[in-house]
């Protein structure tokens, strides 16, 4: 896919979609962002594992392919689904530590707070890492 902005038409409806109009082009973070909306506001049950169960891709980038698998399952476990398959493979946990915020002051608390599905894949981030201000409005506490 080109540069241009895939946000144009419709928001993704799976993490296959992200990852597919995502790969290299800058929009990948904005398209995932797009993606959880999706996610929050889907009515039942059925969508949600619909939107979770396709595999993405595996990229040439680690990071982004151990994040989508943490994404996939840490949904599905908040929301007491079934954790795809693909989630489990080799190559969707890291090797090495990774803090998506970059700051080391950062770090004892991220390593604290990180939800499992992230830290199980070396993935440190904040305790409500896939937060989405659509996810109070579609009325979905956690």
């Amino acid at each position: 896919m080109s540069d241009k902005n895939p946000l144009a038409e419709r928001r993704p409806r799976s993490l296959k979609e992200v990852s597919e109009w995502g790969y290299r082009s800058s929009y990948r973070t904005s398209l995932l962002r797009e993606f959880l909306d999706e996610y929050y506001l889907a009515g039942d049950s059925d969508a949600r594992v619909r939107m979770l169960s396709k595999e993405p891709a595996l990229e040439d980038d680690d990071r982004w392919n151990a994040y989508l698998a943490a994404v996939a399952e840490h949904l599905a476990l908040q929301d007491r689904l079934p954790v795809p398959g693909w989630t489990q493979a080799t190559r969707r946990f890291l090797k090495r530590p990774f803090y998506p915020c970059g700051l080391d002051s950062l770090k004892a608390l991220l390593l604290v707070e990180s939800p499992t599905a992230f830290r199980r894949r070396l993935i440190f981030v904040d305790a409500d890492p896939l937060y989405r201000p659509r996810r109070d409005s579609a009325g979905i506490g956690l």
